[in-house]
């Protein structure tokens, strides 16, 4: 059996307000980003069955944007997460498809740990705002992921799309 699992940093955020961190929104171009990102997705079929989300304004925000039909269930362990703290929450996912956003350093240490080979773009690996990886995973179930088992089939960023 296969699983799908969608890697996302939250989409450009905005610097302009003086509010906590945990609070900031997107800016106006991530908000474009993050819509990109949705209307990517669905070009792609791909419709996770659930998604996973830091309870961080510019995650939440960019979730909305992506306009699927799957509620979001908001983690406040994931903002800021390791790339640990990310395997845990993963594997104890029960969908097909699932997908995660959160934040940098965390989710791209989870990306990277989580390929077997690295896609061929340089920007993988500083995983800038947006960026998004689809990951097939070979398990039965989430609990059977382990890093360096899955196969990177798509990297994107909102870069690439606007």
């Amino acid at each position: 059996m296969s699983k799908t699992l969608i890697v996302m940093r939250h989409a450009k955020s905005s610097w302009d307000n003086p509010v906590e961190d945990i609070e900031r929104s997107l800016n106006e171009r991530g908000r474009n980003g993050a819509t990109a990102l949705g209307n990517w997705m669905r070009t792609l079929s791909l419709n996770p069955n659930e998604i996973l989300c830091s309870s961080a304004e510019r995650t939440q925000e960019t979730g909305a944007l992506l306009k699927l039909t799957t509620s979001m269930t908001l983690n406040k362990a994931l903002y800021m997460a390791s790339s640990d703290v990310m395997m845990n929450h993963v594997q104890r996912a029960t969908g097909d498809t699932l997908l995660i956003i959160a934040h940098n350093p965390g989710i791209g240490e989870f990306a990277e740990r989580l390929a077997v080979t690295a896609p061929n773009n340089p920007r993988f690996f500083n995983y800038p705002s947006g960026a998004t990886t689809v990951f097939d995973c070979d398990i039965d179930t989430w609990d059977d992921l382990k890093f360096g088992a899955a196969t990177s089939t798509q990297f994107i960023t909102p870069h690439d799309l606007l």
